[in-house]
């Protein structure tokens, strides 16, 4: 639960409708799943249930591999180009974590704290879902990402993902993490600064506001966008943003070989689904995310954290594998 007057500033930020329409969502989907747990086997879902999914996988002999494929988070390096990048901000570095679900995926977020560990970056962005389920207590989610915020650099820039609860996003603040809510913020070097935006979930609650993030922006600065979801791609190039991470999509998480997802839970290209992208004049990245849904499962995709370093050149560089 969240206290009124936590819930009252929340909705100053993120606006009154965009608050409204989250929490009875929240409510909404509360009651559905639990209606969906006394009624899982009934004809239309009952092939979509973890249980079924997961028992599946173990009578295929898949199960055992796919659990320890999900333990091994890999760090990524991508590097991006821009000829307009504040020449101050050159080799700027961003370490980017996202799908976290710290609940779920203990295996995963053990080695996520020991990746971190050491690496030079100069802000930490988290792209949403901290919490492996999508209702009940967030305590368990805190207490994992406690122990992780304990081990990565200040400052670190937040958005929620469709897992996360308002009182998710209000635990999170309380232990030191900035959330941006259909905000934006700047960074400065010296002189020169870049803006930093973020906009609340896109995909399943709808409450993203671009245009509410960027109102702040000065006009023609260089301006990175955090959502959870990459769905909101062509709206973000619009309002100029130069460079969009996302995740959610968690590249598919159970895919063919070649990393050909099996189902992409977004509206979008599958360009778009995994990695660095580019649309028009922005450049983006889509995470495949650290943690599992679902099932605790990877095949073909492995999970992962990602350090992007922003160079003010005249030609972009491949991402490195």
């Amino acid at each position: 639960m969240i206290d009124a007057a936590a819930l009252e500033q929340i909705a100053g930020r993120l606006g009154q409708s965009h608050t409204a329409r989250r929490l009875a969502l929240e409510q909404q989907h509360e009651d559905e799943v639990s209606h969906s747990r006394l009624h899982f086997l009934h004809r239309d879902n009952w092939f979509a249930h973890p249980h079924v999914i997961k028992a599946a996988l173990i009578l295929s002999g898949l199960y055992w591999r796919g659990q320890r494929n999900a333990a091994k988070v890999i760090l990524r390096r991508n590097v991006i180009a821009f000829p307009d990048l504040p020449r101050a901000f050159h080799g700027f570095a961003i370490l980017h974590l996202s799908d976290l679900h710290a609940d779920g995926s203990d295996p995963a977020m053990r080695q996520v704290l020991q990746l971190v560990q050491g690496l030079h970056y100069d802000i930490c962005c988290l792209t949403g879902d901290y919490r492996a389920g999508t209702t009940g207590s967030c305590e368990p989610a805190l207490h994992g990402m406690r122990e992780l915020l304990a081990r990565l650099k200040q400052p670190v820039f937040a958005v929620p993902g469709n897992h996360d609860s308002l009182a998710m996003i209000h635990g999170l603040e309380k232990i030191g993490i900035k959330m941006l809510l259909n905000e934006s913020d700047a960074i400065h070097r010296g002189e020169h600064q870049i803006f930093l935006a973020g906009i609340d979930d896109a995909h399943f609650f709808r409450t993203g506001d671009i245009a509410r993030a960027a109102s702040r922006i000065t006009a023609g600065s260089f301006s990175v966008l955090l959502s959870h979801t990459p769905e909101v791609f062509r709206q973000a190039e619009q309002a100029q943003f130069k460079l969009m991470l996302s995740g959610h999509t968690h590249g598919g998480q159970i895919c063919l070989p070649g990393s050909i997802p099996v189902i992409l839970d977004a509206e979008l290209p599958r360009v778009f689904g995994a990695g660095a992208w580019r649309h028009g004049t922005m450049y983006g990245y889509t995470s495949a995310g650290a943690g599992t849904s679902v099932v605790p499962v990877r095949f073909n995709c492995p999970p992962e954290i990602t350090l992007h370093e922003l160079r003010r050149e005249s030609r972009a560089e491949p991402a490195a594998p």
